[in-house]
Protein backbone atom coordinates (compact mmCIF):
# COMPACT_ATOMS: atom_id res chain seq x y z
CA UNK A 1 0.00 0.00 0.00
CA UNK A 2 1.09 3.53 -0.56
CA UNK A 3 0.30 6.78 0.37
CA UNK A 4 1.15 9.95 -1.78
CA UNK A 5 1.46 13.39 -1.11
CA UNK A 6 0.30 15.59 -3.51
CA UNK A 7 -0.48 19.04 -2.22
CA UNK A 8 -0.48 20.84 1.48
CA UNK A 9 2.96 20.03 1.49
CA UNK A 10 5.04 22.79 3.97
CA UNK A 11 2.58 24.88 2.99
CA UNK A 12 -1.19 25.59 3.50
CA UNK A 13 -3.44 24.89 0.16
CA UNK A 14 -3.90 22.71 -2.15
CA UNK A 15 -4.32 19.17 -0.34
CA UNK A 16 -4.20 16.13 -2.25
CA UNK A 17 -3.57 12.98 -0.89
CA UNK A 18 -3.76 9.47 -2.59
CA UNK A 19 -3.99 6.18 -0.74
CA UNK A 20 -2.75 3.68 -3.50
CA UNK A 21 -3.69 -0.15 -3.07
CA UNK A 22 -3.43 -3.67 -5.41
CA UNK A 23 -6.89 -3.21 -6.30
CA UNK A 24 -8.14 0.90 -5.76
CA UNK A 25 -6.83 4.18 -5.69
CA UNK A 26 -8.62 6.61 -3.78
CA UNK A 27 -8.12 10.86 -3.42
CA UNK A 28 -9.02 12.48 -0.32
CA UNK A 29 -9.66 15.99 -1.43
CA UNK A 30 -8.13 17.52 -4.50
CA UNK A 31 -7.78 21.33 -3.61
CA UNK A 32 -6.36 24.87 -5.76
CA UNK A 33 -3.14 25.86 -4.36
CA UNK A 34 -3.24 29.67 -3.46
CA UNK A 35 0.22 31.81 -2.38
CA UNK A 36 2.63 33.03 -4.33
CA UNK A 37 2.68 32.40 -8.42
CA UNK A 38 5.22 29.66 -8.69
CA UNK A 39 2.80 27.94 -6.68
CA UNK A 40 -0.44 28.80 -8.20
CA UNK A 41 0.62 27.32 -11.35
CA UNK A 42 0.58 24.39 -9.83
CA UNK A 43 -2.83 24.44 -10.91
CA UNK A 44 -2.39 24.85 -14.50
CA UNK A 45 -0.32 22.36 -14.56
CA UNK A 46 -1.14 18.61 -15.16
CA UNK A 47 -1.95 16.21 -12.24
CA UNK A 48 0.90 13.91 -10.88
CA UNK A 49 -1.19 10.52 -11.53
CA UNK A 50 -3.72 9.56 -14.23
CA UNK A 51 -6.86 11.14 -13.10
CA UNK A 52 -8.94 8.17 -15.20
CA UNK A 53 -6.93 5.74 -12.66
CA UNK A 54 -8.66 7.23 -9.77
CA UNK A 55 -11.40 5.07 -8.46
CA UNK A 56 -13.02 7.65 -6.12
CA UNK A 57 -12.37 10.51 -3.94
CA UNK A 58 -13.42 12.04 -0.92
CA UNK A 59 -13.51 15.27 0.29
CA UNK A 60 -13.17 16.48 3.97
CA UNK A 61 -14.90 20.02 3.14
CA UNK A 62 -16.11 22.78 0.76
CA UNK A 63 -13.32 25.19 1.48
CA UNK A 64 -11.82 25.71 -2.04
CA UNK A 65 -7.78 24.44 -1.24
CA UNK A 66 -9.34 21.19 -0.83
CA UNK A 67 -11.87 21.03 -3.05
CA UNK A 68 -10.99 23.66 -6.04
CA UNK A 69 -9.23 21.50 -8.21
CA UNK A 70 -11.97 18.73 -8.76
CA UNK A 71 -13.75 20.08 -11.54
CA UNK A 72 -10.03 19.68 -13.28
CA UNK A 73 -9.70 15.98 -12.06
CA UNK A 74 -13.16 15.63 -13.96
CA UNK A 75 -12.04 17.61 -16.97
CA UNK A 76 -8.95 15.44 -17.02
CA UNK A 77 -10.30 11.94 -17.44
CA UNK A 78 -12.15 11.20 -13.79
CA UNK A 79 -15.48 9.38 -13.86
CA UNK A 80 -15.47 8.19 -10.42
CA UNK A 81 -17.66 9.07 -7.46
CA UNK A 82 -17.12 12.40 -5.05
CA UNK A 83 -17.54 11.05 -1.29
CA UNK A 84 -18.60 14.02 1.09
CA UNK A 85 -21.08 15.27 3.81
CA UNK A 86 -24.56 16.23 2.58
CA UNK A 87 -23.38 20.02 4.07
CA UNK A 88 -20.06 19.96 2.11
CA UNK A 89 -21.81 18.85 -1.05
CA UNK A 90 -24.11 21.51 -0.62
CA UNK A 91 -21.38 23.84 -0.49
CA UNK A 92 -19.62 22.77 -3.44
CA UNK A 93 -22.85 23.49 -5.53
CA UNK A 94 -21.90 26.94 -5.03
CA UNK A 95 -18.30 27.13 -4.26
CA UNK A 96 -17.04 25.39 -7.38
CA UNK A 97 -19.69 27.72 -9.86
CA UNK A 98 -18.13 30.46 -8.32
CA UNK A 99 -14.45 29.46 -8.53
CA UNK A 100 -14.80 29.27 -12.34
CA UNK A 101 -16.31 32.07 -12.33
CA UNK A 102 -13.85 34.02 -10.97
CA UNK A 103 -10.88 31.70 -12.69
CA UNK A 104 -13.11 33.46 -16.39
CA UNK A 105 -13.11 36.79 -15.28
CA UNK A 106 -9.39 37.21 -13.90
CA UNK A 107 -8.24 34.66 -17.35
CA UNK A 108 -9.83 37.71 -19.17
CA UNK A 109 -8.15 40.44 -17.65
CA UNK A 110 -4.99 38.57 -17.54
CA UNK A 111 -5.22 38.00 -21.67
CA UNK A 112 -6.18 41.74 -22.07
CA UNK A 113 -2.83 42.71 -20.79
CA UNK A 114 -0.88 39.95 -22.50
CA UNK A 115 -2.59 40.75 -25.83
CA UNK A 116 -0.64 45.04 -24.49
CA UNK A 117 2.31 42.45 -24.66
CA UNK A 118 2.28 40.35 -27.16
CA UNK A 119 1.72 37.24 -25.08
CA UNK A 120 -0.46 34.46 -25.73
CA UNK A 121 -3.96 34.08 -24.43
CA UNK A 122 -4.45 31.61 -21.69
CA UNK A 123 -7.53 29.54 -20.68
CA UNK A 124 -9.09 29.17 -17.65
CA UNK A 125 -8.73 25.79 -15.08
CA UNK A 126 -11.81 24.82 -15.89
CA UNK A 127 -15.87 26.15 -16.88
CA UNK A 128 -18.35 25.98 -16.09
CA UNK A 129 -19.42 22.82 -18.41
CA UNK A 130 -16.96 20.91 -16.01
CA UNK A 131 -18.20 22.13 -12.47
CA UNK A 132 -21.69 20.97 -14.08
CA UNK A 133 -20.31 17.43 -14.31
CA UNK A 134 -18.70 16.98 -11.26
CA UNK A 135 -21.39 17.73 -9.20
CA UNK A 136 -23.44 14.75 -10.65
CA UNK A 137 -20.61 12.64 -9.55
CA UNK A 138 -20.91 13.70 -5.47
CA UNK A 139 -22.55 11.10 -3.13
CA UNK A 140 -23.09 12.65 0.10
CA UNK A 141 -22.79 10.72 3.26
CA UNK A 142 -23.85 11.15 6.91
CA UNK A 143 -21.02 11.40 9.69
CA UNK A 144 -19.93 8.07 11.33
CA UNK A 145 -21.67 5.51 8.81
CA UNK A 146 -19.11 3.51 7.14
CA UNK A 147 -19.24 3.21 3.33
CA UNK A 148 -17.43 1.60 0.73
CA UNK A 149 -15.96 3.90 -1.45
CA UNK A 150 -13.97 1.52 -3.88
CA UNK A 151 -12.83 -2.06 -3.82
CA UNK A 152 -11.47 -2.83 -0.55
CA UNK A 153 -11.86 0.60 0.53
CA UNK A 154 -14.47 2.13 3.16
CA UNK A 155 -14.63 5.46 4.61
CA UNK A 156 -16.35 7.28 7.73
CA UNK A 157 -16.74 10.71 8.66
CA UNK A 158 -16.15 12.59 11.81
CA UNK A 159 -16.93 16.25 12.27
CA UNK A 160 -13.76 17.97 12.38
CA UNK A 161 -14.96 21.30 13.72
CA UNK A 162 -14.12 23.26 10.59
CA UNK A 163 -16.67 24.15 8.91
CA UNK A 164 -20.29 23.30 7.81
CA UNK A 165 -20.09 20.21 6.83
CA UNK A 166 -16.18 19.34 7.59
CA UNK A 167 -14.77 16.01 8.30
CA UNK A 168 -11.71 14.43 9.06
CA UNK A 169 -11.51 11.07 7.52
CA UNK A 170 -11.44 7.67 8.89
CA UNK A 171 -10.29 4.83 6.36
CA UNK A 172 -9.92 1.22 6.23
CA UNK A 173 -7.91 0.18 3.53
CA UNK A 174 -7.29 -3.63 2.58
CA UNK A 175 -3.64 -4.40 0.54
CA UNK A 176 -2.58 -8.34 0.49
CA UNK A 177 -5.76 -10.64 0.35
CA UNK A 178 -6.51 -12.16 4.18
CA UNK A 179 -4.52 -9.62 6.09
CA UNK A 180 -6.34 -6.66 8.25
CA UNK A 181 -6.97 -3.67 6.72
CA UNK A 182 -4.78 -0.39 7.04
CA UNK A 183 -6.49 1.79 9.80
CA UNK A 184 -5.75 5.24 8.51
CA UNK A 185 -7.00 9.08 9.61
CA UNK A 186 -6.61 12.17 7.80
CA UNK A 187 -7.35 14.84 9.75
CA UNK A 188 -8.60 17.61 7.21
CA UNK A 189 -8.51 20.75 8.87
CA UNK A 190 -9.50 20.60 12.35
CA UNK A 191 -11.29 23.37 14.55
CA UNK A 192 -10.46 25.40 17.66
CA UNK A 193 -12.42 24.37 20.44
CA UNK A 194 -14.12 27.81 20.82
CA UNK A 195 -15.57 28.19 17.66
CA UNK A 196 -18.81 30.30 17.34
CA UNK A 197 -20.63 28.06 15.21
CA UNK A 198 -19.27 24.50 15.34
CA UNK A 199 -19.11 21.90 18.28
CA UNK A 200 -15.50 20.48 19.22
CA UNK A 201 -13.45 18.21 16.47
CA UNK A 202 -13.61 14.48 17.32
CA UNK A 203 -12.05 11.19 15.38
CA UNK A 204 -11.20 7.59 16.58
CA UNK A 205 -8.61 6.67 18.52
CA UNK A 206 -6.43 3.38 17.82
CA UNK A 207 -5.20 4.38 13.88
CA UNK A 208 -2.26 3.15 12.19
CA UNK A 209 -1.46 6.51 10.21
CA UNK A 210 -2.98 9.67 10.90
CA UNK A 211 -2.20 12.66 8.54
CA UNK A 212 -2.71 15.68 10.41
CA UNK A 213 -2.64 19.22 9.67
CA UNK A 214 -0.75 21.78 11.26
CA UNK A 215 -1.70 25.90 9.94
CA UNK A 216 -1.22 27.01 13.78
CA UNK A 217 1.56 24.70 15.09
CA UNK A 218 3.51 27.77 16.02
CA UNK A 219 0.40 29.25 18.18
CA UNK A 220 -1.28 28.97 21.26
CA UNK A 221 -3.79 31.32 21.42
CA UNK A 222 -4.87 32.05 25.10
CA UNK A 223 -8.71 31.33 25.86
CA UNK A 224 -11.29 34.01 24.64
CA UNK A 225 -14.92 33.86 25.38
CA UNK A 226 -17.67 35.32 23.06
CA UNK A 227 -17.86 38.16 25.15
CA UNK A 228 -13.98 38.99 25.14
CA UNK A 229 -13.80 38.17 21.26
CA UNK A 230 -16.81 40.58 20.70
CA UNK A 231 -15.01 43.42 22.75
CA UNK A 232 -11.87 43.12 20.20
CA UNK A 233 -13.89 43.53 17.11
CA UNK A 234 -15.96 46.52 18.80
CA UNK A 235 -12.83 48.02 19.67
CA UNK A 236 -11.79 47.48 15.96
CA UNK A 237 -15.40 49.10 14.99
CA UNK A 238 -15.46 51.90 16.85
CA UNK A 239 -11.71 52.91 15.90
CA UNK A 240 -12.96 53.00 12.10
CA UNK A 241 -16.16 54.93 13.15
CA UNK A 242 -13.96 57.36 14.57
CA UNK A 243 -12.04 57.83 11.00
CA UNK A 244 -15.33 58.04 9.63
CA UNK A 245 -14.92 55.99 6.62
CA UNK A 246 -14.87 52.26 5.78
CA UNK A 247 -14.06 49.08 7.40
CA UNK A 248 -13.48 46.27 4.63
CA UNK A 249 -12.90 43.14 6.11
CA UNK A 250 -11.39 40.53 3.30
CA UNK A 251 -13.29 37.40 4.71
CA UNK A 252 -13.61 33.78 3.21
CA UNK A 253 -17.10 33.47 2.15
CA UNK A 254 -18.10 30.43 3.58
CA UNK A 255 -18.34 30.57 7.92
CA UNK A 256 -15.90 33.53 8.51
CA UNK A 257 -18.50 35.91 7.00
CA UNK A 258 -21.60 34.41 8.69
CA UNK A 259 -19.37 34.68 12.12
CA UNK A 260 -18.69 38.04 11.47
CA UNK A 261 -22.20 38.71 10.69
CA UNK A 262 -23.14 37.51 13.91
CA UNK A 263 -21.23 39.45 16.26
CA UNK A 264 -21.04 42.61 14.32
CA UNK A 265 -25.10 42.44 14.61
CA UNK A 266 -24.49 41.60 18.22
CA UNK A 267 -22.61 44.42 19.02
CA UNK A 268 -25.22 46.66 16.76
CA UNK A 269 -27.94 45.64 18.62
CA UNK A 270 -26.45 46.11 22.45
CA UNK A 271 -25.23 49.37 21.67
CA UNK A 272 -21.89 47.89 21.94
CA UNK A 273 -21.02 50.11 18.75
CA UNK A 274 -23.11 52.73 16.66
CA UNK A 275 -25.71 50.78 14.22
CA UNK A 276 -24.09 51.14 10.37
CA UNK A 277 -24.79 49.51 7.38
CA UNK A 278 -23.24 46.03 6.63
CA UNK A 279 -22.58 45.04 3.27
CA UNK A 280 -22.18 41.10 2.43
CA UNK A 281 -20.50 42.06 -0.96
CA UNK A 282 -19.86 38.59 -2.22
CA UNK A 283 -22.27 36.61 -4.62
CA UNK A 284 -20.87 33.36 -3.01
CA UNK A 285 -21.55 34.49 0.38
CA UNK A 286 -24.82 35.33 -0.09
CA UNK A 287 -25.49 31.80 -1.38
CA UNK A 288 -23.36 29.82 1.55
CA UNK A 289 -25.37 31.90 3.60
CA UNK A 290 -28.91 30.53 2.44
CA UNK A 291 -27.17 27.07 2.35
CA UNK A 292 -25.89 27.77 5.99
CA UNK A 293 -29.67 29.35 7.46
CA UNK A 294 -31.23 25.60 5.82
CA UNK A 295 -28.68 23.19 8.03
CA UNK A 296 -28.89 26.05 10.86
CA UNK A 297 -30.22 22.94 13.19
CA UNK A 298 -26.82 21.46 12.73
CA UNK A 299 -24.39 24.37 14.05
CA UNK A 300 -24.09 25.52 17.42
CA UNK A 301 -25.77 29.28 17.95
CA UNK A 302 -27.78 28.96 14.55
CA UNK A 303 -30.44 31.06 15.96
CA UNK A 304 -28.29 33.85 16.23
CA UNK A 305 -27.18 33.62 13.03
CA UNK A 306 -30.47 33.57 11.63
CA UNK A 307 -31.42 36.49 13.69
CA UNK A 308 -28.42 38.36 12.43
CA UNK A 309 -29.94 37.49 9.03
CA UNK A 310 -32.98 39.33 9.23
CA UNK A 311 -30.95 42.25 10.57
CA UNK A 312 -32.20 46.07 9.73
CA UNK A 313 -28.90 47.17 8.29
CA UNK A 314 -27.50 43.76 6.51
CA UNK A 315 -27.21 44.23 2.91
CA UNK A 316 -26.18 41.86 0.12
CA UNK A 317 -24.69 43.10 -3.28
CA UNK A 318 -26.81 41.80 -6.43
CA UNK A 319 -24.91 42.78 -9.19
CA UNK A 320 -21.05 44.11 -10.05
CA UNK A 321 -22.56 47.72 -10.77
CA UNK A 322 -23.80 47.39 -7.09
CA UNK A 323 -20.53 45.72 -5.69
CA UNK A 324 -18.27 49.17 -7.44
CA UNK A 325 -21.37 51.59 -6.26
CA UNK A 326 -19.51 50.56 -2.68
CA UNK A 327 -16.29 52.53 -3.52
CA UNK A 328 -18.46 55.72 -3.55
CA UNK A 329 -20.10 55.46 -0.54
CA UNK A 330 -18.47 58.22 1.88
CA UNK A 331 -18.42 57.76 6.14
CA UNK A 332 -18.81 54.77 8.01
CA UNK A 333 -19.95 51.27 6.81
CA UNK A 334 -18.50 47.79 7.00
CA UNK A 335 -17.61 45.70 3.34
CA UNK A 336 -17.00 41.67 4.15
CA UNK A 337 -15.70 40.64 0.97
CA UNK A 338 -13.96 37.84 -0.60
CA UNK A 339 -11.28 36.37 -0.86
CA UNK A 340 -9.95 36.24 2.67
CA UNK A 341 -6.07 36.38 1.40
CA UNK A 342 -6.52 39.48 -0.41
CA UNK A 343 -5.76 37.06 -3.65
CA UNK A 344 -8.99 36.89 -5.91
CA UNK A 345 -12.25 38.55 -5.80
CA UNK A 346 -14.05 41.59 -5.43
CA UNK A 347 -11.96 42.62 -2.22
CA UNK A 348 -8.83 43.55 -4.52
CA UNK A 349 -11.15 46.14 -6.10
CA UNK A 350 -11.81 47.47 -2.91
CA UNK A 351 -8.47 47.58 -1.23
CA UNK A 352 -7.30 49.16 -4.80
CA UNK A 353 -10.31 51.90 -3.93
CA UNK A 354 -9.29 52.10 -0.55
CA UNK A 355 -6.34 51.52 0.59
CA UNK A 356 -4.95 55.11 -0.34
CA UNK A 357 -7.29 56.98 1.85
CA UNK A 358 -6.18 57.42 5.37
CA UNK A 359 -9.87 57.28 6.55
CA UNK A 360 -10.31 53.60 5.87
CA UNK A 361 -9.75 50.59 8.05
CA UNK A 362 -8.76 46.88 6.70
CA UNK A 363 -9.23 44.32 9.42
CA UNK A 364 -7.79 40.73 8.61
CA UNK A 365 -9.31 37.83 10.54
CA UNK A 366 -7.60 34.29 8.69
CA UNK A 367 -4.65 33.01 8.17
CA UNK A 368 -2.45 34.87 5.38
CA UNK A 369 -0.15 32.79 3.15
CA UNK A 370 3.23 33.67 1.41
CA UNK A 371 3.10 35.29 -1.03
CA UNK A 372 -0.41 37.02 -0.79
CA UNK A 373 -1.53 40.46 -0.59
CA UNK A 374 -3.05 39.48 2.47
CA UNK A 375 0.14 38.64 4.18
CA UNK A 376 1.70 41.84 2.67
CA UNK A 377 -0.21 43.77 4.17
CA UNK A 378 -0.36 41.93 7.47
CA UNK A 379 3.36 42.45 7.45
CA UNK A 380 3.10 45.73 7.33
CA UNK A 381 3.95 46.87 3.74
CA UNK A 382 4.05 50.13 3.35
CA UNK A 383 3.07 50.13 -0.70
CA UNK A 384 1.29 47.20 -2.91
CA UNK A 385 0.37 46.31 -6.20
CA UNK A 386 -2.98 45.27 -7.46
CA UNK A 387 -3.87 44.53 -10.54
CA UNK A 388 -0.72 46.19 -11.92
CA UNK A 389 -1.36 49.39 -10.10
CA UNK A 390 0.75 50.66 -7.27
CA UNK A 391 -0.84 52.10 -4.13
CA UNK A 392 0.86 53.67 -1.16
CA UNK A 393 -0.58 51.96 1.87
CA UNK A 394 -2.28 55.15 4.21
CA UNK A 395 -5.32 53.18 4.91
CA UNK A 396 -5.23 51.84 8.89
CA UNK A 397 -4.24 47.99 8.78
CA UNK A 398 -5.67 45.48 11.71
CA UNK A 399 -5.58 41.96 12.73
CA UNK A 400 -7.30 39.82 14.83
CA UNK A 401 -6.64 36.23 14.90
CA UNK A 402 -9.93 35.53 16.99
CA UNK A 403 -12.13 33.76 14.42
CA UNK A 404 -9.63 31.59 12.73
CA UNK A 405 -11.18 28.09 11.71
CA UNK A 406 -8.00 26.18 12.54
CA UNK A 407 -6.67 24.37 16.34
CA UNK A 408 -3.84 25.93 17.69
CA UNK A 409 -1.05 24.30 18.88
CA UNK A 410 -2.18 22.88 22.35
CA UNK A 411 -5.81 21.69 20.48
CA UNK A 412 -3.57 19.63 17.54
CA UNK A 413 -1.63 18.49 20.40
CA UNK A 414 -4.68 17.25 22.22
CA UNK A 415 -6.57 15.90 19.09
CA UNK A 416 -3.53 13.80 17.89
CA UNK A 417 -2.97 12.24 21.38
CA UNK A 418 -6.57 11.14 21.71
CA UNK A 419 -6.30 9.79 18.34
CA UNK A 420 -3.53 7.45 19.80
CA UNK A 421 -2.15 4.95 20.31
CA UNK A 422 -0.74 5.31 16.72
CA UNK A 423 1.07 2.43 15.55
CA UNK A 424 2.87 3.92 12.37
CA UNK A 425 3.65 7.35 11.38
CA UNK A 426 2.04 11.09 12.40
CA UNK A 427 1.94 12.85 8.94
CA UNK A 428 2.44 16.80 9.61
CA UNK A 429 0.61 18.30 5.99
CA UNK A 430 -0.93 22.01 5.69
CA UNK A 431 1.72 24.03 7.94
CA UNK A 432 4.40 26.21 6.45
CA UNK A 433 7.59 25.32 7.64
CA UNK A 434 8.09 27.05 11.08
CA UNK A 435 4.66 25.79 11.88
CA UNK A 436 4.93 22.19 11.14
CA UNK A 437 8.46 22.20 13.25
CA UNK A 438 6.96 23.59 16.38
CA UNK A 439 4.23 20.98 15.94
CA UNK A 440 6.60 18.11 15.60
CA UNK A 441 8.51 19.41 18.51
CA UNK A 442 5.40 19.34 20.42
CA UNK A 443 4.83 15.87 19.08
CA UNK A 444 7.84 14.40 19.31
CA UNK A 445 7.13 14.08 23.55
CA UNK A 446 4.79 12.19 23.76
CA UNK A 447 4.82 10.55 20.30
CA UNK A 448 8.99 10.41 20.04
CA UNK A 449 10.35 12.36 17.18
CA UNK A 450 11.10 8.97 14.86
CA UNK A 451 7.36 9.01 14.08
CA UNK A 452 6.56 12.15 13.14
CA UNK A 453 6.82 12.80 9.17
CA UNK A 454 6.96 15.89 7.28
CA UNK A 455 6.54 15.04 3.64
CA UNK A 456 7.26 17.29 0.64
CA UNK A 457 5.68 17.49 -2.44
CA UNK A 458 4.97 14.46 -4.11
CA UNK A 459 7.20 12.46 -1.91
CA UNK A 460 5.40 8.70 -1.45
CA UNK A 461 5.63 6.25 1.08
CA UNK A 462 5.03 2.42 1.08
CA UNK A 463 3.13 1.57 4.49
CA UNK A 464 2.44 -1.59 6.51
CA UNK A 465 0.83 -1.44 9.79
CA UNK A 466 3.53 -0.19 12.14
CA UNK A 467 5.90 1.83 9.47
CA UNK A 468 6.28 3.91 6.50
CA UNK A 469 9.33 3.65 3.96
CA UNK A 470 9.75 6.50 1.43
CA UNK A 471 9.89 5.40 -2.22
CA UNK A 472 12.46 7.24 -4.60
CA UNK A 473 11.14 8.25 -7.76
CA UNK A 474 7.99 7.01 -7.38
CA UNK A 475 6.18 10.25 -8.79
CA UNK A 476 8.30 13.48 -10.20
CA UNK A 477 8.35 16.39 -8.20
CA UNK A 478 6.98 19.41 -9.49
CA UNK A 479 8.26 21.87 -7.08
CA UNK A 480 11.58 21.37 -4.72
CA UNK A 481 10.45 21.84 -1.32
CA UNK A 482 12.40 25.29 -0.63
CA UNK A 483 10.04 26.95 -3.36
CA UNK A 484 7.06 25.94 -1.12
CA UNK A 485 5.62 28.36 1.58
CA UNK A 486 7.79 31.55 0.50
CA UNK A 487 7.90 34.52 -1.41
CA UNK A 488 8.85 34.07 -4.51
CA UNK A 489 10.96 35.85 -7.56
CA UNK A 490 7.36 37.49 -8.74
CA UNK A 491 6.56 38.52 -4.96
CA UNK A 492 10.68 39.86 -5.57
CA UNK A 493 10.40 41.70 -8.42
CA UNK A 494 6.90 43.57 -7.27
CA UNK A 495 8.68 44.73 -4.28
CA UNK A 496 12.05 45.48 -6.29
CA UNK A 497 9.77 47.71 -8.95
CA UNK A 498 8.32 49.48 -5.54
CA UNK A 499 11.71 50.07 -4.03
CA UNK A 500 13.08 51.48 -7.26
CA UNK A 501 9.48 53.93 -8.14
CA UNK A 502 10.05 55.08 -3.75
CA UNK A 503 13.70 56.04 -4.15
CA UNK A 504 13.24 57.83 -7.56
CA UNK A 505 10.64 59.90 -6.23
CA UNK A 506 12.56 60.55 -3.11
CA UNK A 507 15.33 62.39 -5.15
CA UNK A 508 14.83 65.85 -5.29
CA UNK A 509 15.02 67.12 -9.07
CA UNK A 510 15.18 65.93 -12.79
CA UNK A 511 19.29 65.27 -12.79
CA UNK A 512 19.38 63.29 -9.17
CA UNK A 513 17.07 61.17 -10.77
CA UNK A 514 18.38 60.89 -13.68
CA UNK A 515 21.74 59.73 -12.23
CA UNK A 516 19.81 56.81 -9.74
CA UNK A 517 18.50 55.57 -13.01
CA UNK A 518 21.74 55.41 -14.88
CA UNK A 519 23.42 53.59 -11.67
CA UNK A 520 20.46 51.34 -11.47
CA UNK A 521 21.09 50.79 -15.55
CA UNK A 522 24.76 50.19 -14.85
CA UNK A 523 24.36 47.39 -12.11
CA UNK A 524 21.73 45.38 -14.77
CA UNK A 525 23.79 45.72 -17.61
CA UNK A 526 26.55 44.45 -15.11
CA UNK A 527 24.65 41.60 -14.05
CA UNK A 528 23.99 40.73 -17.97
CA UNK A 529 28.06 40.57 -17.85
Amino acid sequence: MRLRFHGACRTVTGSCFMVETAKAKVLVDCGMVQGSKTEKELNYRAFPFRPADVDALVLTHAHIDHSGLVPKLVKDGFEGPIFATRATADLCGFMLPDSAAIQEMEVQQLNRRNMQHGKPPVEPIYGQEHVEATLRQFRPSAYLRWTRVAEGVRVRFWNAGHLLGSASVEMEAEDAPGAPPLRLLFSGDLGPDSKLLQTDPDGPAGVDHLVCESTYGDTVRPPVSDDERRAALAEVVRDAQRRRGALLIPSFAVERTQELLVDLVALMESDAVRPAQIFIDSPLASKATEAFAAHAGELEDGDRLIRALDYRMVRFTESVEHSKSLDRLRGFHVVIAASGMCDAGRIRHHLRARLGRAESTVLLVGFQAQGTLGRFLLEGAPRVRIMGEEIDVRASVRSLDLYSGHADAAELQRWVERRGPVAGRVFLTHGEEPAMEALAARLAGPLGAGRIVRPTLDQVFELTADAAAPVEGAAPVRLPPESLGRVDWHNDLSRLILDINDAVRREAGENARAKLLRRLRRALDNERG
